[in-house]
């Protein structure tokens, strides 16, 4: 997944066109000179990226099978198990992912609460509010202005090719999804290290056990994303491309949200997210879905985007200029007139959501790949009646002006 630019020289070498490379052999280098561009492909599998140095990025192409892990046992709390890297290019197929072991836990409840009146406010995690009610996760957004080129946005899309239908990145296989975990707020912090975005992470101790669950696992070269909810603090821990260490944790990129405010990242700065967001407020949960009501936006991805960001989003990760291309942080919603009547079981609740809540843009991956939490309990017969959705019919809703850098 082309998650974002690298820094100065590094990122537009991976991101940008160099003319004479059409391709490479299963294992090649190549050096390049100032001013030098260089675009890699990835053909029909995903695309990752790592930084070695400053001036130095290795990228590899294709699926990793992280060795399963055990079943982490949070210190207070349950967790949700790990999961492999996400498909993330426009060509991913739906091929099921290879089971592990079953989890013995299972996530903690995330209920809404109730208002005196009966109208339902924010989500509950570990005895924390998501967020205050007039967050923008929390907005309902279904008499939202669209937005003047709604249809230009939509158009766009289907025309990057790949992926044209809605698609849960989340299902049964216990590898499959975002994993997080909830821990006390005595959980002792440890010392993280930043080794790529550290000048736009905010700086460790983080609250992070030692056998926090990892996205993909612990040998895994994708995402890596660490999500951490602290009980008590109510404060949010995630990390991008997080590795476990002697001391504590590095990771490429931090960010600490207060769930009790809401408060953006400073303008510009990314998170553990390309677009600056939150992970975990936009996951589809199991607990929640089984509630009846989810009650907040989800997160999802499209395989282009252009260089700027609505709010809540404060990072771009690309450099195209095409008006047309989503920016980060867009908002879409499932039209009001796209009939959902014949949808069922958890599907029907998260296509409602869809059409109350919307979705918003938080990373480059395969186009409308809506994020969950991973859990074995999903019915994946179920959320494949999410594949029937086409992208046309959603539209885009005007929450704001775009930022450009």
């Amino acid at each position: 997944m082309k998650r974002r630019l690298l820094p100065g020289a590094v990122g537009a070498a991976v991101i940008l066109a160099l003319g004479a490379v059409a391709a490479f052999a299963a294992s090649s280098s190549a050096t390049m000179q100032p001013g030098d561009q260089m675009r890699l492909t990835c053909n029909g599998a995903r695309l990752t990226t790592s930084r070695v140095s400053n001036s130095e990025v290795v990228a590899r192409c294709g699926k990793v099978v992280a060795t399963p892990t055990s079943t982490v046992a949070a210190p207070t709390a349950t967790t949700a198990a790990t999961n492999t890297p996400k498909p993330a290019t426009a060509t991913a197929t739906n091929t099921p992912r290879p089971a592990t072991a079953t989890p013995t836990s299972v996530p903690p409840t995330a209920t809404p609460t109730t208002l005196p009146g009966g109208s339902v406010t924010a989500p509950m995690i570990g005895g924390c509010q998501v967020f205050p009610q007039d967050n923008a996760w929390n907005k309902d957004i279904s008499s939202a202005p669209l937005h003047a080129n709604s249809a230009g946005y939509i158009s766009r899309i289907a025309a990057l090719g790949g992926n044209q239908k809605l698609h849960a990145d989340f299902g049964s296989d216990p590898t499959y999804g975002i994993p997080y975990v909830i821990v006390p707020s005595t959980q002792p912090g440890v010392p993280i290290t930043f080794t790529a975005y550290g000048d736009e992470s905010d700086p460790g101790p983080y609250p992070v056990p030692a056998n926090a669950p990892v996205e993909g696992g612990a040998n895994a070269t994708g995402d890596r994303h660490v999500l951490v909810l602290q009980q008590g603090t109510c404060k949010l821990y995630e990390m991008y491309r997080a590795f476990k260490t002697a001391t504590g944790w590095s990771a490429d990129s931090g960010a600490v949200w207060n769930l009790t405010t809401g408060a953006l990242r400073p303008a510009g700065w990314t998170s553990a997210d390309a677009a600056g967001l939150p992970i975990l407020p936009g996951l589809v949960r199991y607990d929640e879905v089984k509630s009846g009501t989810i009650t907040h936006a989800l997160r999802f991805t499209v395989s282009r985007t252009q260089k700027g960001y609505v709010l809540p989003a404060t990072h771009w990760a690309s450099s195209y200029t095409d008006a047309n291309l989503l920016p980060m942080g867009a908002r879409l919603r499932l039209r009001a007139d796209f009939d959902i009547s014949g949808y069922t079981g958890d599907s029907r609740v998260i296509l409602e959501a869809l059409k109350k809540y919307g979705m918003i843009v938080a990373d480059n991956g395969s186009n409308w790949y809506i994020s969950g939490a991973t859990d074995s309990r999903w019915n994946d017969d179920d959320l494949n009646q999410l594949k029937t959705i086409p992208g046309s019919a959603f539209e885009v809703v005007d929450t704001g002006p775009i930022v450009k850098p």
